[in-house]
């Protein structure tokens, strides 16, 4: 009896011990990963001022509502990346192609509105993924150049420049693939599409690898969100067969299509290079949720949006136009909040934020860990 007992203490002290390591083991695997910067890649979704720094500035009320200014950004206030930075303790990222007031030290912003993966003269674009990408290399390699220049002992260098060793240890974050799918749905089937598929995940592979070489490891990357559901296309194909909630069935169909086939390539990039950690973010799920569940969340009618152009989706939010010598002006709701959609293309400040949310804790995350913890994971 005595030995049993013995015996039985013995073995729940082992079943402590080893829990107790495995849970220190898991607390040192997760701890924040402090990224020293970010370095962004993608279109309007995530663009923070590049095309009005290329083209032409976006005007209010675009911004007004967070920045009291358009600020560049297709929203009224702050977007998904935005709130990343945030929670990541960093400033906003500066738009790589915005010369005044520019400040890299903790990363930068190579996403313009309008922008596709491939290289296409359908492209709203031409600032595809590819261009990024070889922008990022010009911009490592005249940091490089800087810093070997001045030893990096210059004030420039010491509070705007980025830091070379910082290049490794940033977030590389990804949210383009939308206008892909979009541009391609005005000219094809849903079928002839979905076999352009493919092609995108290849220039978007390029795309990885090259900044892998210029030594890039942790990526987290957006797939693309249910285009179908954007209430500018909806207008744009009203004969287009609906989903059960009202959003285009066919090109949901190529959105997911084009997801899961992302989905499997990172997963084969993550095992394919070495010492790299890949974080696929499932935006779709989250966004169709929002659409879905919009009347529970307190919103109105999710294919309603707020900034509502002149002349109806022939000229966006904010833009003004002169037809017969007459100025018209496009004009928003009162209360932002109440909307998921800000221009019929693009989301508001808080369906941005509660995408973000979900982006964050890693709910939505493959592997699911929180955003500051993802450098931790261990490969297998």
């Amino acid at each position: 009896m005595e030995t049993s007992k013995f015996t039985f203490f013995t073995i729940f002290l082992f079943f402590v011990f080893t829990e107790n390591l495995s849970t220190a083991s898991r607390t040192k695997s997760h701890k924040t990963c402090n990224f020293p910067a970010v370095y962004n890649f993608g279109d309007s979704n995530s663009d923070t001022g590049a095309i009005s720094a290329a083209i032409g500035e976006v005007p209010p009320p675009n911004g007004v509502a967070f920045f009291g200014r358009s600020a560049g950004r297709h929203s009224d206030g702050r977007l998904i990346l935005d709130f990343i930075t945030e929670n990541l303790t960093l400033p906003y990222l500066t738009p790589y192609l915005d010369s005044v007031g520019a400040n890299y030290r903790h990363g930068a912003n190579f996403a313009t509105g309008g922008s596709c993966i491939r290289p296409t003269v359908a492209c709203f674009s031409q600032f595809h993924l590819g261009t990024q990408v070889n922008q990022f290399i010009h911009f490592k390699t005249r940091t490089l150049s800087l810093y070997n220049q001045t030893n990096g002992k210059t004030q420039f260098c010491k509070e705007v420049l980025a830091r070379p060793k910082d290049f490794s240890n940033a977030l590389y974050t990804f949210d383009i693939g939308q206008n892909d799918l979009a541009i391609g749905f005005q000219n094809m089937t849903e079928e002839q599409l979905k076999a352009t598929i493919p092609g995108i995940i290849e220039n978007f592979t390029i795309a990885i690898k090259l900044l892998y070489k210029e030594g890039a490891r942790f990526f987290l990357i957006h797939n693309t969100g249910p285009t179908g559901c954007l209430p500018y296309i909806l207008k744009s194909f009203p004969a287009t067969p609906r989903d059960r909630y009202g959003c285009l069935l066919p090109l949901n169909n190529v959105a997911m299509e084009f997801n899961k086939q992302l989905k499997n390539k990172i997963s084969q990039l993550n095992k394919e290079l070495p010492s790299s950690l890949f974080t696929y973010v499932d935006v779709y799920s989250a966004k169709y949720n929002l659409i879905t569940r919009a009347k529970n969340l307190g919103f109105v009618d999710p294919f309603d949006y707020c900034c509502v152009g002149a002349v109806g989706r022939g000229m966006g939010c904010g833009k003004t136009i002169f037809p017969n010598g007459t100025e018209l002006y496009s004009s928003s709701c009162k209360n932002p909040t109440n909307f998921i959609s800000w221009d019929g293309i693009h989301y508001s400040e808080t369906a941005n934020m509660l995408v973000a949310n979900r982006i964050l804790d890693g709910s939505i995350s493959n592997p699911p860990l929180p955003i500051q913890k993802a450098c931790k994971l261990t490969k297998n």
